[in-house]
């Protein structure tokens, strides 16, 4: 776990980050440069001049932690660039873009209302992990993956195309603390036991009680409230060792969603994330210790210390599909590739598919077939009635 940076240290920090500002002009052409996730440097779209990210690959530094406490007065705002909050008017999403850039679709929703909010402020990121993935590459993962979903609308799987995804970072918290929890607990173990000629197993418990110390390291939440915790796993983990230090360069030409999902109600909801993690580590030790067969917590009260935190945006390539009213929500992982997100369901196919099987249980008289064809109708019939009530 790092030491946490004092005021005066970050802040020294973020003015020096904001000295490396860049405007990203290509010297051949004069077209805004973007970041190149295949080369881990500027290119040109325009005429496809590169360079190097200056001081990248020579050590830089990782996002420091900040400390908790004093969070209002470490936080900066400053994000080396001019940025300007562009707001969705369909489903309300706020995104963070460079001052020049235009954004005429709304890259969660596909809505083209889109509109600017001029004179608010965000928090800047400490850290970045730049993107690994390209957008091509990305497509290439997703197809694979929705290939494999056979009940999925055609047109769906047409959002695999690379121009369909939209580089974003989303915003998350880590948070780094030592802990000491104070606990009760029973522990069980089995017995065999005779009883009326039978032979059966017996639970023997005892009470347990005592103090677990343990170090937590980048407690990982989303500092973003528009999707579940079910759709994030699907495409996670995420290296955030990995991190660099916050550099505009390194989003240029990417959207960065603004949290809103702020940092106190971020620590709220890591501690509920951390408590799960320390019974774990206290039913452990008891299992290990007391040559335990079960372990059963009662109760658990936890201090937490030198609590520090980080900003980081951690890469994501988004695709979204509209089927029937509601939208979908395609990821690609910008640094795994691990792809996922949430299918949509076509009746016509799973209609066809049924017919099929029972067409070839008419030629053949094979049940076998004729059950797996009711089978496969009533897990459709579950699926679209689940796809109709989200």
């Amino acid at each position: 776990m790092k030491e946490a940076w004092s005021t005066e240290e970050a802040e020294g920090v973020r003015q020096e980050a904001t000295k490396q500002e860049t405007d990203r002009k290509c010297p051949d052409c004069g077209g805004v440069m973007d970041f190149d996730p295949g080369t881990g440097g500027l290119v040109c779209p325009y005429c496809g001049h590169g360079e190097k990210i200056s001081g990248r690959g020579d050590g830089l530094l990782t996002a420091q932690e900040l400390d908790f406490e004093t969070a209002e007065k470490e936080a900066g705002c400053d994000w080396g660039t001019q940025k300007k909050i562009v707001i969705c008017k369909s489903c309300g999403a706020q995104s963070v873009y460079d001052e020049l850039a235009l954004a005429s679709e709304c890259p969660y929703c596909g809505s083209n209302q889109v509109m600017e909010e001029k004179g608010e402020t965000t928090m800047a990121p400490g850290g970045v992990v730049p993107f690994a993935i390209t957008a091509r590459e990305a497509a290439g993962r997703f197809s694979s993956w929705i290939r494999r979903k056979l009940f999925c609308p055609g047109a769906a799987k047409e959002s695999a195309r690379p121009g369909a995804f939209k580089g974003v970072y989303l915003p998350y918290w880590t948070f780094d603390a030592d802990t000491e929890s104070d606990y009760e607990a029973e522990y069980g173990i089995d017995r065999r036991v005779r009883v009326k000629g039978e032979t059966r197993t017996e639970t023997v418990w005892y009470p347990a009680s005592g103090t677990y110390r343990e170090k937590i390291d980048d407690a990982l939440v989303l500092g973003s409230s528009r999707y579940d915790d079910g759709l994030l796993r699907r495409v996670e983990p995420f290296r955030t060792s990995d991190n660099l230090a916050y550099r505009p360069e390194y989003v240029a030409g990417f959207i960065a969603e603004r949290y809103s999902v702020g940092l106190k109600p971020a620590w709220e909801k890591a501690k509920q994330l951390i408590e799960g993690k320390l019974e774990t580590g206290i039913q452990d030790r008891l299992m290990q210790e007391r040559s335990a067969d079960h372990v059963r917590i009662r109760r658990v009260r936890t201090k937490y210390s030198h609590i520090t935190f980080k900003y980081l945006l951690l890469p994501v390539w988004l695709s979204t599909y509209r089927y029937e009213g509601k939208v979908y929500h395609f990821m690609v992982n910008g640094q795994s590739g691990k792809a996922g997100g949430e299918v949509p369901v076509s009746p016509v196919r799973i209609a066809v598919a049924v017919l099929l099987v029972a067409d070839l249980f008419l030629l053949t008289g094979d049940f076998w077939l004729l059950g797996c064809a009711l089978g496969a109708l009533t897990a459709a019939l579950a699926v679209i009635c689940k796809v109709k009530k989200m």
